[in-house]
């Protein structure tokens, strides 16, 4: 098997079990933290951004107390590293799913919610600002190519928006939710073609308050 046929790394489904349950079992009491759907969209938009980040900068978004012991901090560290290595490759290999949250309904049956992967976007915004703010506000394609995940971080109060928007139905949540794995590619491929110049990843940017509500709590599993 040649190098460009070389399935990408991604997580076995223990192993998205074990990180999930690391991270719900260290959520805080009253904060917005990351559930791994949070982490696979933050990872996901710095991945595809302007900029790339260092570990260093998203870590802090991720984890929020010390490790029980060195064994459990190296383990997690490199679940969270193959799951950051992972999305480039699904990417190019075209197999790029976003993990999702689930959220109950009054019949008993389940629905898929994007609340969670857009949160973590919005968090992946926040890191990068300076470029996604400048250059949001001078290339209406790029505000386009964004438009399902944006109708979704809207619907789901991630996102704020200037105009009135009635709420999705429940066909145009998932045709969205559909569309995330296109939005994803096609922005990778917008930034490469154009990369953010040093103006704009020096600018001020805008304070994540000026652009979306405080986070909310999600309920759910994850689905992958």
């Amino acid at each position: 098997m040649s190098e460009r046929e070389t399935p990408p790394l991604t997580l076995e489904d223990h192993e998205l079990d074990e990180l999930d349950q690391f991270l719900r079992a260290h959520a805080r009491e009253n904060e917005s933290d990351l559930l791994l759907d949070g982490v696979h969209g933050l990872l996901t938009l710095l991945a595809v951004g302007p900029d790339p980040a260092l570990p260093d900068e998203w870590l802090p978004e991720v984890l929020h107390a010390p490790f029980e012991d060195e064994e459990q901090g190296e383990r997690i560290l490199s679940l969270l590293a193959k799951l950051n290595d992972s999305i480039l490759g699904e990417i190019e290999a075209e197999t790029y799913e976003p993990i999702l949250g689930e959220v109950d309904l009054e019949d008993g049956g389940v629905a898929l919610s994007a609340a969670g992967w857009c949160e973590g976007v919005s968090r992946a915004i926040d890191l990068r600002a300076s470029a996604w703010e400048s250059r949001l506000a001078e290339d209406a394609q790029l505000m386009e190519m964004l438009g399902p995940v944006m109708a979704l971080a809207v619907d789901e109060g991630v996102l704020t928006a200037e105009a009135e928007f009635e709420r999705l139905t429940e066909q145009e949540y998932d045709d969205c939710l559909a569309h995330i794995p296109q939005v994803v590619a096609t922005v990778a491929q917008y930034w490469r073609v154009h990369p953010a110049s040093e103006r704009e990843k020096a600018g001020s940017g805008a304070a994540s308050s000026e652009f979306r509500d405080p986070p909310r709590r999600r309920g759910g599993r994850w689905v992958h």
